[in-house]
């Protein structure tokens, strides 16, 4: 009989009809529903009480173990025999969808139920938390009637979905509607608003619930340690790591995740060898974090030392030499696996993609047997990473289903690649499908907004922001903090931090570095300071914006601190673009022998753009000498870089050196090297324009040239004279202040001045360094037309306003 029954489990439940006419047998409910003759007894039993019994027994075995076809079997056989009234056994299915993941079965399940009590609602919505869109299991929780009362476990079922939607407000009025119903000291209950709490970035009140508890148990704890340690307050949590009455390996695990994923992975170490006791999830933490952090050797070391290992450990080292530019590494651990599961094959396909090996990555998804939506959007990732946008498109129409994953991904990719029109497009046909936008959305199209200095659009995009509920998430806030901030609103990035529920690290990085871009070195640190005494530990990032605020500023002493405490006080080994600031610090504060002492004494070898920066100052002092000979250096490590060429002849130029200017052109062109032309945007009516130096191309290029021939002329009355020092071509002196009169910024606000209200800020974006000249010039602007000029180029901001600029001339 083993033989009839057991290709029954692997065939279509309307196969069912075939097995009628098997003998049947007696019934042993001793028996799994994994035997044979179990399962076999049971479909062809014709006592109705007998079957009752025995189809929820054999449903709830389906349940355990996870046996969907064998619970579809069952299904069809009660809908064969007709008991589908009944409201136990209704449930009992429906729950046994759930369990398995289906949520379209458990949804037919639910809707075709005539007699639904609170367990099917509660089910329903479950499923829909665990499972997704989190967003229907809230509709179905507003939905529930009114005689049914909610109890505790559909209140545990649905704050989770609150927490995947980040939805603060409505986590918070279901909070209400729990004290009113008299659940607000069920442990249950409340553990699961810690975790709400926690994961829609609000640890104020997260703590707050879990201080207010009368009765905590070990998932109170590990929620609240969980909750700190992944918003990066790793201090908090180890506080109340040490304060709980006893620990569990989950206890152990969270704290050892905080530590790793930000960047503390000596801590975390030190916590796992201390472990009394460790399972293959702290492991697999243990692993992932040394790959993050860049010790693949040490990760390996761990891996080979497991005394038992799952698929996941086998992702995580595949994904740990992924990340680490290790392709053939992972290659050969993919081809050793055990067995595979969809996340194995994303991985790889991730890391050929990631590495530049595009084709590999194609055929490899090509050969999978079968495809995710995940794994869908790997590939579009994977085009997007590099440079082939079209074939991430073409990917992206020919995928048979798309999740809010694939529209986040093929947003990002735009975007990645400077095409933040066609990002915001994207976003537009985005709202009118039926997909509903998530954090992620937000924290991939609010970067295109800032880059392109594009306020409107992305005030707009807040405002959708808000009527989504996601005004509280902190991923979401800290892309606004800086969006406002690079479109030049720095008081409402100040506004907004100050809001928010609980900042964390990457809060207080934005804020420091949108003070940094602004100049604001005295605000930057004054927060870097609040920071640390908040508790909040700095990683290598914050120190970035920390140290670019003192080179902005011109703050040389409070710099060299800083970086000198980098590893003694926060156990952060300074990397390149630590030693970068310095360089850069020093260099604007016209210390070129020390900028250049500062290099030779680094102990990594330092790259192009480090000797970059001081080249950068070279031409801003002048000095001819010096800048001969790190351009050299920097062309050494990149023959290629147009920074150096580009920097070398405005040293030239400044020193009237034609020949040598001549000299680099001819190089240039000899390597095939072109420079970046100056471009400058500006964002009317949410339509950004583009202006290149000397455009010809604009509609309004009559009415624009009038413009800045009638603001030359009111400038040079007022005093203003034209520095051609900055023109690179040896021409006469009238047709050198034509070029510079029509450099990119200045047509760009010029034609700012025509579209909009007299009174109204003007807002520009250039993608070089502005000029000398143009700098003096807007300063002259700005006072002439009496109003606030705020433009950003490739080093920072430019507060221009009454002849003054929020730089002093440092920059």
């Amino acid at each position: 009989m083993v033989l009839l029954f057991e290709p029954i489990f692997s065939i279509h439940p309307t196969i069912l009809i075939a097995t009628t006419h098997m003998q049947p047998m007696s019934y042993d409910s001793t028996r799994s529903v994994d035997h044979p003759t179990t399962l076999g007894n049971i479909l062809h039993n014709t006592d109705s009480h007998v079957n009752t019994s025995a189809y929820l027994s054999l449903l709830k075995g389906c349940i355990e173990k996870k046996a969907l076809w064998k619970g579809k079997l069952i299904h069809a056989r009660i809908n064969q025999i007709g008991f589908v009234g009944n409201k136990l056994l209704q449930n009992t299915l429906l729950n046994m969808y759930a369990k398995c993941g289906s949520v379209v079965d458990a949804r037919r399940v639910f809707d075709q139920m005539t007699l639904r009590d609170e367990c099917s609602w509660t089910v329903m919505i479950a499923a829909y938390s665990r499972h997704g869109p989190p967003e229907e299991a809230l509709t179905l929780f507003h939905q529930m009637p009114q005689y049914l009362q909610p109890n505790q476990f559909t209140y545990s079922s649905v704050l989770p979905a609150c927490s995947s939607l980040a939805s603060l407000e409505q986590g918070m009025e279901i909070h209400q509607q729990i004290i009113r119903c008299g659940f607000h000291s069920d442990v249950v209950v409340l553990n699961a608003l810690i975790d709400m709490y926690a994961k829609c970035g609000s640890l104020d009140k997260a703590r707050e619930v879990f201080d207010k508890m009368h009765q905590r148990n070990i998932v109170s704890w590990n929620t609240m340690i969980a909750g700190y340690a992944q918003h990066g307050n790793v201090d908090e949590a180890r506080k109340l790591f040490i304060e709980m009455p006893q620990r569990n390996v989950v206890s152990w695990n969270s704290l050892i995740v905080g530590y790793a994923q930000h960047g503390f992975i000596d801590e975390a170490l030190e916590l796992f060898e201390q472990m009394p006791q460790r399972n293959v999830v702290s492991w697999n933490t243990m692993i992932a974090g040394f790959a993050q952090n860049g010790f693949v050797d040490k990760a390996l070391k761990l891996f080979n030392e497991m005394p038992h290992r799952d698929t996941a450990s086998w992702n995580a080292m595949i994904a740990g030499y992924v990340q680490n530019g290790i392709v053939d590494e992972a290659l050969k651990l993919f081809k050793e696996m055990p067995q595979r599961d969809m996340v194995s094959w994303t991985a790889m396909i991730a890391g050929f993609a990631q590495n530049g090996l595009i084709h590999d990555a194609l055929k490899l998804f090509q050969e999978m047997p079968q495809k995710d939506v995940f794994s869908w959007t790997a590939m579009i990732a994977g085009f997007a990473q590099n440079g082939l946008v079209d074939d991430a498109l073409k990917i992206f129409k020919e995928m048979p289903k798309r999740s809010i994953v694939s529209w986040n991904a093929m947003i990002a990719g735009f975007a990645q690649n400077g095409y933040g029109e066609e990002a915001l497009n994207l976003f537009r046909q985005m709202q009118l499908s039926d997909v509903m936008q998530d954090s992620k959305t937000f924290a991939s199209i609010l970067p295109v907004c800032a880059n392109l200095a594009a306020l409107q659009q992305g005030m707009e995009i807040h405002e959708n922001i808000i009527r989504n509920g996601f005004q509280s998430e902190a991923v979401v806030v800290n892309a606004l903090i800086d969006m406002y901030a690079k479109c030049g609103c720095i008081v409402k990035s100040r506004e907004l931090f100050d809001k928010m529920h609980q900042q964390n690290v990457f809060s207080w990085t934005a804020m420091i570095g949108g003070y940094a871009m602004h100049g604001c070195g005295k605000d930057a640190l004054t927060l870097f300071e609040q920071m640390k005494h908040s508790g909040m530990r700095p990683n290598h990032v914050t120190l970035v914006s920390v140290l670019s605020a003192c080179s902005h500023a011109g703050l040389v002493d409070e710099g060299y601190q800083y970086f000198n405490s980098m590893s003694e006080c926060y156990h952060i080994t300074p990397a390149m673009e630590h030693y970068r600031c310095m360089v850069d610090l020093l260099g604007r504060a016209g210390q070129l022998e020390e900028a250049h002492d500062f290099i030779n004494k680094m102990p990594i070898k330092p790259d192009a753009t480090v000797w970059s920066c001081l080249l950068g100052a070279c031409r801003i002092h002048n000095n001819m000498k010096l800048g001969k000979l790190v351009a050299e250096s920097v062309l050494e490590l990149d023959e290629k870089n147009v920074t150096a060429y580009v920097l070398l002849s405005n040293i030239y130029a400044a020193a009237g050196r034609w020949d040598d200017i001549e000299k680099v052109r001819k190089m240039m062109k000899d390597k095939g090297i072109r420079k970046t032309p100056g471009c400058s945007w500006i964002e009317i009516n949410k339509h950004v324009h583009a202006f290149l130096v000397g455009d010809r191309s604009h509609p309004q290029l009559q009415d624009i040239y009038a413009e800045l021939e009638k603001l030359s002329w009111e400038m040079k009355e007022a005093g203003y004279v034209p520095n051609t020092k900055f023109v690179l071509n040896d021409v006469k002196e009238e047709e050198k202040q034509q070029i510079i009169s029509h450099h990119s910024e200045k047509l760009a606000i010029a034609f700012g001045l025509l579209n909009t209200s007299p009174g109204e800020v003007i807002r520009v974006i250039k993608n070089l360094r502005v000029c000398g000249d143009c700098h003096t010039a807007i300063k002259f602007i700005s006072k002439i037309v009496a109003r606030e000029i705020i433009v950003r180029d490739a080093n920072r901001y430019h507060h221009f306003k009454g002849g003054e600029c929020s730089c002093g001339d440092y920059w």
